[in-house]
């Protein structure tokens, strides 16, 4: 498939989806988004593919947040439409796992799209932030409820009312990035966890984000409920019993995601 705005890549078991706007930093505008959503179909299609991550062409940003001459332009009743809040739900929501390798400005919307995705690894150049507030409005794309949701409340607070930007160190200290690395080490970071997390079983991956997003949301007793569903799925799955079987032959497992 043809796209404009982004690149898709398929290598070997990762599949990449690429930001292609260097020189809008970037920027997330509606065509790209609709890209995006058309190359998760595409990937998703590829039972070869067990990981995809996301990134950005060029050294400068991972993704600059919205398109400001399309936001300048966009009315109250606008807001309610899906747009950027959906692609996102269907990043975390996605049945394979997603990784963020965010190499320079992730703000706003860019945040908010490395906030869906499931592992979020980041170069020691990188900037996050959500600065919207200096635009007079909010973060809408799930920004104020999926950082709150991993690092608390307060600190959500405080990056959201004073906009601040903040170093990759800095975020991978309050647990918005897993690691923190440099430049030149970036993808080959991010290559390596997605390949060992393309050895694992995909049903089991699957379910485990699952039981992870839906679980959070929850009081205990209903999370634990979900975990052990999704465990007693598991246990009736090829894949079980292929693992355990390529554990006691001293084996690599040969996983078929059944």
């Amino acid at each position: 498939m043809d796209y404009a705005n982004i690149l898709v890549k398929e290598d070997q078991n990762i599949g990449f989806i690429i930001i292609n706007r260097p020189e809008q930093r970037n920027a997330l505008n509606v065509e790209t988004l609709q890209e995006i959503e058309k190359a998760l179909d595409e990937l998703r299609s590829n039972e070869e593919i067990r990981v995809v991550i996301f990134t950005g062409a060029g050294e400068k940003s991972f993704a600059a947040g919205a398109d400001i001459s399309q936001l300048n332009k966009r009315t109250m009743l606008e807001a309610l439409q899906p747009n950027m809040t959906s692609t996102y739900r269907k990043i975390e929501d996605y049945e394979k796992p997603t990784i963020a390798a965010i190499n320079g400005f992730a703000l706003g919307g860019g945040l908010e799209l490395a906030l869906a995705c499931d592992i979020r690894i980041a170069s020691y150049n990188a900037k996050v932030g959500l600065p919207e507030v200096g635009l007079g409005i909010i973060p809408g794309a799930g920004g104020t409820q999926r950082l709150t949701r991993l690092i608390g409340k307060g600190k959500t607070m405080d990056l959201v009312l004073t906009g601040d930007i903040i170093t990759a160190d800095e975020a991978e200290r309050l647990g918005i990035v897993s690691k923190a690395v440099p430049a030149e080490d970036l993808m080959d970071r991010v290559r390596e966890y997605a390949r060992k997390i393309s050895q694992k079983g995909p049903l089991a991956l699957r379910l485990a984000k699952a039981v992870v997003n839906r679980g959070a949301d929850v009081e205990m007793e209903t999370a634990l409920y979900l975990e052990k569903l999704a465990q007693t799925v598991l246990m009736g799955s090829e894949d079980k019993r292929e693992g355990t079987q390529a554990f006691l032959d001293k084996r690599q497992p040969q996983f078929q995601g059944k």
